[in-house]
């Protein structure tokens, strides 16, 4: 479970976190969008991005509070069966709120074109070229069966960038070890109202409104 995810978009927290963490924690909050609901226009329309957070979003913050304090029960009552019945809740709310923080400051109104200097480079390094990159992330959110996020992270061990899925809301770092840097949302709450059934045009269009300074600055961080 999660001690505390930022507003900033702070993915490093773990799902496993230290028990003293839960007696003091603070509740989650829904992070404030730093761009109004209708900027992403036309590429992605004022009233998804609405419900998107407003209400999806919004239920996942509401729904891991309620599980940690379950959890905090639990654990006072030394009750290890319910413990164990409610990490699926707080691996799914927690992950949707780690993801879904991130997700909003991938995108901006802004956004769009090609990222710059040592970023750039790691991309042409580990992929051969944008367009590569572009094409690869682009197939494997494609391919996520049912719902789900295609993802760029950092693999620290290794020192390069990976391209991974995940499935539901299952968050990159805790399960996969890699460090998130960009993350696609292929729910269809976050594109069907506008593009349908028709995954493709909304991954498509969602590459005109990619924060690159945001993703770019996430990489220089996870290299410290």
């Amino acid at each position: 479970m999660l001690c505390r995810i930022s507003s900033a978009g702070r993915s490093s927290a773990k799902l496993i976190a230290p028990l003293g963490c839960l007696v003091s924690r603070q509740k989650h909050t829904l992070p404030d969008l730093p761009y109004d609901y209708g900027a992403l226009e036309p590429h992605i329309n004022a009233e998804i991005m609405q419900l998107h957070h407003s209400k999806h979003h919004a239920t996942y913050v509401n729904n891991l509070n309620v599980a940690e304090e379950k959890y905090k029960e639990a654990l006072a009552k030394g009750d290890v069966t319910a413990q164990v019945s409610l990490q699926p809740a707080l691996k799914f709310n927690g992950g949707g709120h780690i993801n879904h923080t991130i997700f909003w400051t991938n995108l901006s109104p802004n956004g769009g074109g090609e990222p710059k200097g040592e970023f750039m480079e790691a991309i042409k390094r580990d992929f051969g070229s944008f367009a590569n990159f572009k094409e690869k992330l682009t197939a494997v959110s494609v391919g996520v069966q049912g719902s789900g996020w295609g993802w760029l992270g950092y693999n620290k061990e290794q020192g390069r960038l990976q391209i991974a899925a995940c499935a539901n809301q299952d968050p990159l770092e805790g399960t996969t070890g890699l460090i998130p840097l960009l993350g696609i949302d292929v729910w269809e709450h976050a594109y069907y109202l506008q593009y349908k059934n028709v995954r493709p045009d909304y991954l498509k269009a969602i590459w005109n409104v990619i924060n690159w300074e945001n993703v770019s600055s996430r990489y220089a961080s996870c290299k410290k």
